[in-house]
């Protein structure tokens, strides 16, 4: 039952980074054009509490991630981590506004029957 905890744990926070990096970044606005302003608005970000919250998550997923690849076997483990892209769809229609039309959610009903299908397999 551990791995299972590993697994929701890296989806966890591989969607929290997302959302928070993809909600934050919109706060500053376009990516300039020469390099040194490159630079400098990509420093002034990483320097955002928010944004490093987001970067430590994916950090910290990572550790469970590696932690649940000593309960399963990669072919079964790896298509559960297709929820992150389920939820992070979901979160970012009612937090961010997105959009959802019927392609997303045609495709998201397909990623959950693959995962069905392929968690029976194993």
């Amino acid at each position: 039952m551990s791995g299972y905890f590993y697994i929701f744990f890296t989806i966890f926070f591989t969607v929290y980074g997302q959302l928070i990096l993809k909600w934050r970044i919109e706060k500053f606005g376009d990516l300039p054009e020469t390099i040194e302003k490159k630079i400098i608005f990509l420093t002034k970000i990483l320097f955002d509490p928010w944004i490093f919250s987001g970067l430590l998550a994916a950090f910290i997923a990572s550790f469970f991630w590696m932690a649940a690849m000593t309960k399963f076997e990669l072919s079964y483990a790896y298509p559960f981590t297709a929820l992150a892209y389920v939820f992070i769809l979901l979160f970012s229609v009612f937090m961010l506004h997105e959009s959802l039309n019927w392609y997303k959610a045609i495709g998201v009903l397909f990623i959950i029957a693959g995962i069905i299908i392929v968690s029976k397999g194993a």
